[in-house]
């Protein structure tokens, strides 16, 4: 039978996410627009983005922090061409976006010594490999698998090389050590269900370090450049940011941050999108065709939850009949308006992505789980018709 109760707000995408809870357009009311972001009141609203962000996660205060154009995307290539290349580097995959990386610096940047530690969606590599006196690039959450770094513990306190964290779906949901990391990045479209286009960029002191002491032998744009004459460009970390950031998105982004002050900051954070991630994980535990594509429940996401068809009819298709399959069933869900943008990447293995951020309700992933059952049942149904 078709469920009665549907999700009131069905937005399940993994980014840009669901806006916060009560969010309308009237809370851009105070956007500073047709003003410049270099005017008083616009310097001081961009630092207090960056204010209210290092408060929430904690930051240590002598860490840098800046809005950077390109979203997460951006934040990342500016570390990699501004910082990679002063020693050997490894490079962590196990999801399309950590490969993203690793083709930036073999295929682009080409650099000569680079070790590739990889593996399948659904798993972590071996993080014993790790070489930490190297410098180490990966995503801290694996978006298009679900599987996430479940600690620091891998790596030394002491080591000689920078750690480079892609954290876009990990920031504002889970605790970051802070001191076994040295870049850490992220952007205002995922647990703060902030506008696209823009990205922030953590820098430590020993980041700072390495790029007044390190001369990249490679051409950098405009946009790249975070030091000069061997000298760090402080002032894009004061509110003078390298290009022009939209104010209406900067005003939303405030919007999120003073939101997450009401519901506890960090803690409330992590607590909505565990209490979302608990919800699905209950419907997944009843479901007999459904398990979650992350092997290990330790290093499971909690945001981006991707969940896998296991019943043996589907997983004896081929990989495109898979897929065929979750647009299927995930067609309908969007027809029904009860769950949109939640099939899986489309370089990930044949999966649902449901998103479990703490902007989501808890009682909107459980309207959806019943959605969900019977979605299976329609396509199954018309399956064996055919």
């Amino acid at each position: 039978m078709k469920p009665i109760v549907r999700p009131a707000r069905p937005q399940f995408s993994s980014g840009p996410c669901v806006k916060r809870p009560g969010w309308s357009p009237a809370a851009l009311d105070k956007a500073l627009l047709g003003r410049s972001h270099r005017s008083k009141p616009g310097k001081a609203a961009i630092n207090e983005v960056v204010a209210r962000s290092r408060a929430i996660l904690g930051m240590p205060a002598d860490w840098k922090l800046a809005i950077v154009p390109a979203s997460d995307t951006g934040a990342m290539e500016m570390a990699m061409w501004t910082m990679l290349g002063a020693r050997g580097v490894d490079m962590l995959a196990w999801e399309s976006f950590g490969q993203g990386w690793v083709t930036d610096v073999t295929k682009q940047l080409k650099l000569a010594d680079v070790r590739v530690i990889d593996a399948p969606y659904g798993r972590l590599p071996d993080l014993s490999k790790v070489d930490t006196d190297r410098d180490v690039v990966f995503t801290w959450n694996g978006t298009t698998s679900g599987v996430r770094m479940p600690d620091g513990s891998w790596i030394k306190p002491d080591r000689q090389g920078l750690t480079i964290a892609d954290a876009t779906s990990a920031a504002f949901a889970m605790d970051l050590p802070w001191d076994k990391l040295d870049v850490v990045t992220w952007s205002w479209q995922k647990v703060l269900g902030g506008e696209a286009a823009h990205g922030m960029l953590a820098l430590s002191p020993r980041a700072v370090a390495r790029l007044e002491s390190f001369v990249p032998p490679r051409p950098l744009p405009k946009l790249f450049r975070l030091a000069s004459g061997g000298k760090f460009s402080s002032a894009i970390f004061e509110g003078e940011t390298i290009n022009t950031p939209s104010m209406l998105c900067v005003e939303d982004a405030l919007d999120g941050l003073r939101w997450a002050e009401s519901v506890g900051g960090l803690k409330g954070l992590i607590a909505r999108t565990s209490a979302n991630a608990a919800a699905l994980d209950a419907w997944v535990a009843r479901t007999p065709w459904a398990e979650y594509l992350a092997e290990e429940a330790r290093y499971r996401s909690p945001t981006s939850v991707c969940v896998k068809i296991v019943d043996p009819a589907v997983q004896a298709l081929d990989a495109k009949a898979q897929q065929d399959f979750v647009k299927r069933l995930t067609g309908l869900l969007e027809a029904e308006g009860v769950a949109h943008d939640i099939a899986g990447h489309r370089d990930a293995p044949a999966n649902l992505r449901i998103w479990c951020g703490a902007t989501v309700e808890k009682a909107d992933i459980e309207a959806l789980a019943p959605w969900l059952d019977w979605a299976w049942g329609e396509v199954q149904a018309k399956r064996r018709a055919a």
